[in-house]
């Protein structure tokens, strides 16, 4: 998947349709935009420090593994179906690397989907990943917007998240904008350009197979 002008094609694709998935959490609350302020936003000024990097594994391990993926994306969802597994039983759990998730958004739904994924908070956050990813094909193709919010905010309630908080997190208009702000300043300071990408230990790499991860994990743990 090619990078694209994340602000911009975010902001094309919500056009005044409004934040149905808020709407289809709680039929009762009223829709809100959370980018609609976003198209004259310098995201080089926003403050995104309070936007937590997902990791998992040791984070005192010498190795640092980082995956930019898109929740959209049909290759990070492969990827987290095979190879992710091995290397989360090989390094991660193991406590030989430490490993970070972020987040790219080429799309609204993408970003829909990392709120959901982000309102169990940390503890819950990669089940809930893992969710989102094998049912990429089913919420992903859903129809509608609506439709698609809705196949989300079921993934959401599996999770255990409640139908208030996980309605409170869809309207936090806030933390979409500074979420937006934070991916595009991630992603051209490492000048990520298509997903999955990874960062071992700061060198850039694109999607790759396992085998060639693990000799590039061997030899940063060696090195």
């Amino acid at each position: 998947m090619n990078r694209r002008n994340v602000i911009l094609s975010v902001l094309a694709v919500l056009g005044v349709g409004g934040w149905a998935l808020s709407s289809s959490m709680s039929p009762n609350s009223t829709p809100v935009n959370p980018l609609a302020n976003a198209a004259n936003a310098q995201t080089a000024d926003v403050d995104t420090s309070a936007i937590q990097d997902m990791m998992i594994g040791n984070p005192d391990a010498p190795v640092t593994v980082t995956e930019y993926a898109s929740f959209t994306c049909p290759h990070c969802a492969a990827f987290h179906a095979g190879p992710f597994k091995q290397l989360k039983a090989d390094y991660i759990d193991t406590g030989k690397i430490n490993f970070v998730y972020r987040e790219v958004y080429f799309d609204r739904f993408g970003l829909w989907a990392s709120m959901v994924a982000r309102c169990g908070g940390p503890d819950k956050y990669f089940g809930i990943a893992d969710l989102i990813y094998k049912g990429q094909p089913e919420w992903t193709r859903a129809g509608e917007p609506a439709a698609i919010a809705g196949e989300l905010g079921k993934i959401g309630r599996l999770a255990g998240i409640d139908a208030e908080a996980l309605d409170a997190c869809l309207k936090d208009a806030g933390t979409a904008e500074t979420l937006v702000a934070w991916e595009k300043q991630n992603r051209e300071a490492d000048d990520v350009t298509s997903t999955p990408s990874f960062l071992i230990n700061g060198t850039k790499y694109s999607n790759m197979s396992y085998s060639d991860m693990k000799d590039l994990i061997d030899a940063a743990i060696d090195g």
